[in-house]
């Protein structure tokens, strides 16, 4: 499946680090980490409730500590993007929170600045397309996703590509980062918050509400509500589903609960991404290996789900077209590389 082109579409940028980028770089800025990001196994996790989803932001808190001058940043996205076309993907669609790093890179223009550079050499260096979007936190005050909205739309067009909101789904209402979406909305970007994993089907329902949204990431809880699903595949709304992450902060207990065939049934496009590699452990291509195993997902079946990532995309048309023929070829052509790989 390394061979079946794709897109990814949900990727944290923190989250995207190789682990042996994590203990280098706290070596090298004499970052003390917590044991758990020490191992080289993904550490247990749980986000059911509030301790469980603390314990998680404290991790991840502390692997963004070691990203702290411009080369780590360029370490991380060449890196990522060499990830990414090992596994496949000739997009990547990359979300970050410039204000985490504000603070040790000049401000957050600069920061920004430096990450759009960045990408853009990662990109070239890799062979791969890589968009970035600019995500406001949930935890955070509205006015900051309100400067952040006004930031993203000024780089619209120069490597942002979308306004995202993460962080836990139960703190901070959609209601309350309208103006901001709006805001960015206005300026050309996509609406792409996170809803529907830790919070219920409502969470979704406000993110096309209130933020008017153009894809969701996680959205899985959809399922609690038909006439959502109903609505969600009337739009074309994608969902970018990220199974491991599921998995691994408690959302459902095995793999054959992961919503994708119910979601693919009711006609919602799909988006399988991996979320966090660094802190659960699996990339880009073990989702579309999870979905093989737990659904018995056939080949036509994996490549609907990669033109899927494909389509959902911001990427440009041309960019879209290509990848979709590949995808076709790599599913009709017996002779090539990729058929006889699988």
């Amino acid at each position: 499946m390394t061979d079946l082109p794709k897109a990814h579409l949900h990727l944290h940028f923190t989250g995207s680090m190789r682990h042996g980028t994590l203990l280098e770089l706290a070596d090298r800025h004499g970052v003390r980490l917590p044991d758990a990001l020490k191992s080289a196994h993904p550490p247990e996790l749980r986000a059911t409730d509030e301790r469980g989803w603390f314990r998680f932001q404290r991790l991840y808190d502390a692997a963004r500590s070691v990203l702290r001058t411009p080369a780590d940043l360029d370490r991380l996205l060449r890196e990522a993007a060499e990830d990414e076309r090992a596994e496949g993907s000739r997009w990547l669609e990359i979300q970050v929170d410039p204000t985490t790093y504000a603070h040790r890179l000049g401000g957050l223009t600069a920061t920004v600045e430096l990450i759009l550079a960045a990408a853009a050499d990662a990109a070239s260096a890799a062979g791969i397309g890589i968009g970035v979007i600019l995500a406001a936190n949930r935890t955070k005050h509205p006015l900051d996703a309100r400067t952040l909205a006004r930031l993203a739309g000024q780089y619209g067009g120069r490597g942002v590509v979308g306004f995202g909101l993460s962080n836990d789904e139960r703190r901070g209402r959609a209601a309350d980062f309208e103006h901001a979406f709006a805001i960015a909305v206005r300026a050309g970007l996509a609406a792409m918050p996170h809803g529907g994993e830790l919070a219920g089907a409502a969470s979704v329902t406000d993110c096309l509400d209130r933020l008017h949204a153009t894809r969701i990431g996680h959205g899985v809880r959809a399922v609690e509500d038909p006439a959502l699903l109903t609505r969600l595949a009337a739009a074309g709304t994608v969902l970018e589903v990220c199974p491991t992450s599921n998995l691994a902060l408690g959302v459902f207990d095995k793999a054959e609960d992961v919503p994708v065939p119910r979601l693919r049934e009711a006609g919602i496009p799909i988006a399988l991404s991996a979320d966090d590699p660094l802190l659960f452990g699996t990339r880009l291509v073990d989702q579309y290996a999870l979905v093989r195993s737990a659904f018995g997902a056939s080949d036509s079946e994996l490549a609907e789900l990669a033109r899927g990532s494909v389509r959902g995309s911001l990427a440009p048309d041309s960019v879209k077209a290509q990848l979709l023929a590949e995808i076709d070829r790599w599913l009709t052509d017996p002779a090539s590389p990729a058929s006889t790989q699988r």
